[in-house]
């Protein structure tokens, strides 16, 4: 048995997992989710989240695939474009990509914002605070003192000069009624989901089937690529995007894919 055939014993900084083990980047998700559970930014539904992405990764190799970094480089390319990017953070996204998403938001000049199923305000300030302890200048969705249409619980909640008037919502890790909910008000959107066939990347304008901790970077990556691309540049990369082939392609990927373990 090889030293890597179980997972390493627990650790106490992510620092202290072995890079070259195969699950890294499982090991990593999961260290980050349960450290946001101890901090009291992540719900503990949000483990049962994480695992059923982990199980979606495994079966696409734990590795961005061609349709994803394709999704990736639209997503950069309709933050771009966009007149008001929004960037909408729960609590798994704060644990697992905090400084990224604070990253990419630089680079694309969106605004970042709170948004919680399970909403509280030691939660939502927690969640603030770990952003700006990542670098975030200004995170919105603090009084949340909008509301979406057709939603009743706290996910209804946005902030009105945030979410509720942007052009274009990035919604990482979505609840499948709000993605629908920001859809029917003409939001274009971009969903992070590792499972195609749920609601979420369905609805939306650009899904990207891929782990979040490789997509913000790579979605930072393109747009720096992108910085100086002229309008009409952008926008075909827009227009050339087929979000349906992009899922069939994902799909196609977890249910036929050699492993190769």
């Amino acid at each position: 048995m090889s030293e890597y055939d179980s997972a390493p014993p627990e650790v106490d900084h992510e620092e202290e997992l072995p890079e070259d083990h195969p699950r890294y980047t499982d090991l990593l998700t999961r260290h980050r989710i349960e450290e946001g559970v101890r901090m009291g930014i992540t719900h503990l539904q949000g483990m049962h989240a994480e695992g059923r992405g982990s199980a979606f990764d495994y079966l696409l190799g734990e590795e961005t695939i061609p349709t994803a970094d394709e999704a990736e480089r639209v997503a950069a390319a309709t933050l771009l474009l966009a007149d008001h990017p929004v960037l909408s953070i729960n609590g798994n996204v704060a644990a697992l990509v905090p400084g990224e998403i604070t990253e990419l938001a630089g680079v694309v000049d969106a605004d970042l914002e709170v948004n919680l199923f399970n909403r509280t305000p030691e939660r939502i300030e927690a969640i603030a605070d770990h952003l700006r302890e990542h670098g975030a200048k200004d995170v919105k969705g603090i009084e949340a003192d909008a509301r979406l249409p057709h939603l009743d619980h706290a996910r209804a909640k946005v902030d009105a000069a945030g979410i509720y008037e942007a052009d274009v919502v990035f919604v990482p890790l979505e609840d499948g009624d709000r993605a629908e909910a920001l859809a029917e008000m003409g939001k274009t959107e971009i969903v992070i989901d590792l499972n195609p066939l749920s609601r979420s990347p369905k609805v939306a304008d650009v899904p990207i089937v891929d782990n979040i901790v490789r997509a913000v970077p790579n979605m930072t990556a393109h747009a720096r690529r992108l910085a100086d691309a002229s309008e009409g540049d952008l926008e075909a990369i827009v227009e050339g995007f087929d979000p349906d082939a992009a899922l069939e392609d994902a799909e196609r990927r977890i249910r036929q894919g050699d492993l190769g373990t």
